[in-house]
């Protein structure tokens, strides 16, 4: 074993105990975390606005801090990005993460001294984790790729920006910088396609042991790495037997993975965000990543049931249970305040705290009142695959509330197969009975005749590449979403076919 390999192992088990130390003690370490975010606040003009010298207590933050998106941020954010010190966070931010909202436009999000460590040392943790509980460290001696956006930044009145996976590539340890790719000039190549190829080009005859990024684009390399070699990944990297991804749920591309590979690869789970690093997993044999509860992050969680409510309950981590869906409001080290990031999570697990992400707040159906959420419909499509053999390479749902004369309207899935079933009607009323044993609203709509069992629309191979090239979305943190309540996405998936 190397030097490193030892180095790693020693590591991982001081930061096993450090998670062991507050994550035994949840309520006391967002009681700490909390204390100190409101102790900095005072120090700023949203501070002064909001009454933080008289904070004592949640419920006190309640009712002086209102939940808010960016939009409901954006005065004080612009004020930021002006030059101006002292306004969500004493100082002004090291950084500015900028974002392209659907709806905001450019969104800039704060990154400070504080909460930049974090970003970092969250992803160096979830590594370290898994060293500790599977014993294997190995793999630091070989080559690590890490598919990501330009990390060029650029300058606002004396501030930095870029992507945040640009602003964490300035980051990278100096003993991981010898093992890291794609190379700086590789990485800066804008186009995603060129740089998937030149990635390609670059990695091809090295030793890659760790690979990761989103998996729609993992997938694609993988594709031109058995394009251009005539060999399985896992051939291609013999040492290759680790996976770290983030932003989508990774099991409906699980068994097109190994099918790329040849085998089956270990995978950590992560949830990074501009607005804060999450979670991540921490147990191979668990499901769901552990929620980072000592990260400068402050959270609520409010039911998503209940999230529309004129005045819905904010519950604090002592008092959320398994299994519920919760919109999960932030407030954090960089001075986003009773933040709505916009997710919706479930516990898996309250000892300790570990999370899934279950979909968007806004990325859902109910076009009938039937609450469909993007779990569901992953879910749905995963155990489909599992009873009829096949697999996909995207998919995306949408409500079709306009069908033919005399038909009942109906969910329509939008389909990129990489291996078809053999019967598309077979499939299609089976993903509609998981649909409905997980939905009780969808179920008794089914049943009401109110709605048709969904219907499955075959696309061609591609399409969901060319549908984000054409919005110039195509690579780096861009993804689909799995499910929308109109029909924006499903006609323009439609206005590709031929």
């Amino acid at each position: 074993m190397t030097l490193k390999a030892v180095a790693a192992r020693i590591f991982a088990t001081r930061i096993a105990k450090r998670n062991k130390r507050w994550s035994s003690k949840p309520v006391e370490t967002q009681r700490r975390v909390f204390q100190s975010l409101i102790k900095q606040g005072t120090k700023t003009h949203f501070g002064k606005d909001h009454g933080f010298d008289e904070i004592r207590t949640h419920q006190d933050f309640v009712k002086r801090v209102p939940i808010r998106d960016y939009e409901g941020l954006r005065d004080y954010v612009d004020r930021m990005v002006a030059g101006e010190p002292d306004i969500l966070w004493p100082g002004k931010p090291l950084y500015f993460a900028k974002t392209s909202g659907t709806t905001s436009g450019a969104k800039f999000i704060p990154l400070t001294k504080d909460s930049m460590p974090a970003h970092i040392r969250a992803a160096r943790d979830a590594i370290l984790t898994y060293i500790h509980e599977t014993g294997s460290s190995e793999f630091v001696n070989g080559k690590m790729i890490f598919l990501q956006g330009n990390p060029g930044l650029k300058e606002k009145n004396g501030i930095k920006l870029g992507r945040l996976s640009g602003i964490v590539a300035h980051y990278v340890p100096g003993y991981l910088q010898k093992n890291r790719l794609p190379s700086w000039e590789t990485n800066c190549i804008e186009d995603w396609e060129t740089k998937v190829d030149a990635i390609v080009e670059e990695t091809i005859k090295e030793d890659m042991t760790v690979i990761s990024g989103i998996p729609s684009w993992v997938q694609m390399y993988f594709e031109r790495l058995i394009e251009a070699s005539g060999k399985k990944v896992g051939e291609l990297f013999q040492n290759f037997n680790l996976f770290i991804y983030g932003g989508v749920n990774y099991e409906p591309y699980r068994s097109k993975f190994e099918a790329l590979i040849g085998r089956k690869v270990d995978s950590i789970e992560l949830y990074p965000a501009s607005e804060g690093f999450f979670a991540y997993q921490d147990k191979q044999d668990e499901r769901g990543m552990l929620l980072l509860l000592n990260s400068g992050m402050f959270y609520e969680f409010v039911e998503a049931s209940r999230f529309f409510d004129e005045d819905p309950p904010r519950l604090t981590i002592s008092e959320v249970e398994t299994g519920v869906n919760y919109v999960m409001i932030i407030s954090t080290n960089a001075g986003l305040w009773g933040y709505n990031i916009g997710d919706t999570i479930q516990f898996t697990s309250t000892d300790p705290y570990r999370v899934i992400v279950s979909g968007r707040i806004k990325h859902f159906i109910s076009a009938f009142g039937e609450h469909v959420i993007g779990k569901e419909v992953e879910q749905a499509m995963q155990s489909a695959m599992e009873e009829h053999n096949f697999s996909i390479t995207e998919f995306t749902v949408a409500p079709q509330t306009n069908p033919g004369v005399g038909q009942l309207p109906y969910h329509e899935w939008l389909v990129e197969f990489d291996k078809p079933p053999e019967d598309l009607n077979v499939v299609a009323g089976s993903i509609d009975r998981h649909m409905q044993a997980q939905n009780s609203y969808y179920f008794d709509l089914i049943a009401g005749k109110i709605l048709q069992p969904l219907q499955i629309k075959s696309l061609e191979k591609g399409s969901f590449n060319l549908l984000m090239k054409q919005q110039g979305k195509l690579g780096g943190q861009n993804k689909v979403p799995r499910l929308s309540n109109d029909r924006k996405i499903a006609d323009g998936l439609y206005n590709l076919q031929p």
